[in-house]
């Protein structure tokens, strides 16, 4: 079992940025890759951005050049810096990870863009 925590959501202007976090419970090396998923109201889960344990990249094509994922594996952490956002972006963003057997989820940070 891995728990996955995530933290950084809040209120943010149009153009502003904000760093979303996970934290798992146990090494992020167990887990071949992790993932930044977000829903909307009314929409359906999407991914946003993924990384595989060698540190490899994808990205949703909405957020190309404003989001970067990242992973710090001394700190079992992963990262999304998010830039010039917009009201589009505005979710429910959810930390996932991966094993071969398992796919783990946190309990979503709201995101929020609003003048």
């Amino acid at each position: 079992q891995v728990q996955l925590v995530e933290s950084g959501g809040g209120l943010v202007q149009p153009g502003g940025s904000l760093r979303l976090s996970c934290a798992a419970s146990r090494s992020i090396l167990s887990l071949y890759v992790m993932g930044w998923y977000r829903q909307a109201p009314g929409k359906e889960r999407e991914l946003v951005a993924m990384i595989g344990s060698g540190g490899s990249t994808n990205y949703a094509d909405s957020v190309k050049g404003r989001f970067t994922i990242s992973r710090d594996n001394a700190k079992n952490t992963i990262f999304l810096q998010m830039n010039n956002l917009k009201p589009e972006d505005t979710a429910v963003y959810y930390c996932q990870g991966r094993t071969v057997a398992n796919n783990y989820w946190g309990q979503g940070t709201q995101v929020t863009v609003s003048s």
